[in-house]
C-alpha cells in the first residue's frame, strides 16, 4: 500500500520551490512557446519542482502571519521571472534584426504570425526566430536554462533574495548598449548589400533618367535581399553562440544581483 505523508512546511517549502519553477518556466525562452499546452507546462513544472525539492538542501523559512508568507510568495515568484526574463530578452535581438532587415529589402508591409508568441512578426524575424530556437535546441542550450534555474536554488535559497536595484539596473543597460550592435552584427551582410545596391541605383538613374528606377529598384531589392538571406545561413551560428553567450551573461548578473 502506497503511504504518502508530510507536514505542512513541507507542503509550504515545495510551494515555495514550485512558484519560482512555474514563473521561470512561464518567461523563459523555449519553455514559454504560446504553442506548448499549457497542461505540459504545469505538469513539467510540478515533476521539476519536485525534483529540486528531493535534491536542494532545505533551509528554514520564517514567517509570523499570512501576509508574510505571501510576501514570500511574491519574492520567489519575482525571482523566477527575473531569470528567465534575463534570457527572455536576448532571443528579442532576431526580431529586431528582422524587422530592420525587412526595412531594408522592402518586405516591412508583410507580417506573419509567429505560432511561439502568437503576435505578428515580419517575414524575417519568424525566419530568425525559427533558426535561433533550432540552434537552441542543437546546442542544448534549454538543458543550461535548466541547471541554472536548479543552481540558483543554492546561490538564492528560498526567502533569500535579495533585490540590488543598481546592479540589476545596470545589467538591463550594458544589456541595451549591445543590443543594436548584436542585431546590426545578424543582418550585417543585407544592410552592406542593399547599401551598395543602392549605389548602383542612384548611378543607373544618373545614367538612364529615362528608367523608372522605383519599380525596378523595389524588384531588385526583393531579389537579393532574399538571395543574400539564403547566402548568409552559413553564418547563423556562430552569430547565435553570441546571442546565447549574451543569454547566459544575462542569467550570471541577474543571479549576481539578486543573491
Amino acid at each position: 500500500m502506497l503511504d504518502i505523508s508530510f507536514t505542512y512546511a513541507d507542503l509550504e517549502y515545495f510551494l515555495l520551490i514550485l512558484v519560482r519553477v512555474s514563473c521561470f518556466v512561464y518567461v523563459a525562452p523555449f519553455f514559454s512557446m504560446s504553442n506548448v499546452p499549457r497542461r505540459v507546462k504545469i505538469s513539467f513544472s510540478i515533476l521539476f519542482a519536485y525534483l529540486l525539492y528531493l535534491s536542494v538542501d532545505r533551509n528554514e523559512v520564517v514567517y509570523n502571519t499570512l501576509l508574510g508568507y505571501a510576501l514570500i510568495v511574491m519574492k520567489e515568484a519575482l525571482t523566477g521571472f527575473l531569470i528567465g526574463w534575463g534570457a527572455q530578452i536576448c532571443t528579442t535581438v532576431t526580431s529586431f534584426a528582422g524587422s530592420i532587415a525587412d526595412m531594408e529589402i522592402g518586405l516591412s508591409m508583410v507580417s506573419l504570425m509567429d505560432p511561439t508568441t502568437k503576435e505578428q512578426a515580419t517575414f524575417t524575424g519568424v525566419f530568425y526566430q525559427y533558426m535561433f530556437t533550432l540552434f537552441m535546441i542543437i546546442s542544448g542550450l534549454y538543458q543550461y536554462l535548466l541547471r541554472a534555474l536548479a543552481d540558483t536554488f543554492i546561490l538564492i535559497p528560498i526567502n533569500g533574495a535579495i533585490f540590488k536595484r543598481e546592479a540589476l539596473l545596470e545589467s538591463i543597460l550594458l544589456f541595451l548598449g549591445d543590443y543594436i550592435v548584436i542585431g546590426f552584427r545578424i543582418i550585417l551582410p543585407i544592410f552592406c548589400a542593399m547599401i551598395f545596391l543602392n549605389c548602383v541605383l542612384g548611378v543607373l538613374a544618373k545614367v538612364s533618367p529615362q528608367l523608372n528606377m522605383f519599380a525596378v529598384g523595389i524588384q531588385l531589392k526583393v531579389f537579393v535581399g532574399l538571395g543574400i538571406l539564403f547566402l548568409s545561413v552559413r553564418m547563423l551560428p556562430a552569430l547565435s553562440d553570441n546571442v546565447f553567450t549574451q543569454m547566459k551573461r544575462m542569467i550570471v548578473s541577474f543571479v549576481e544581483g539578486m543573491s
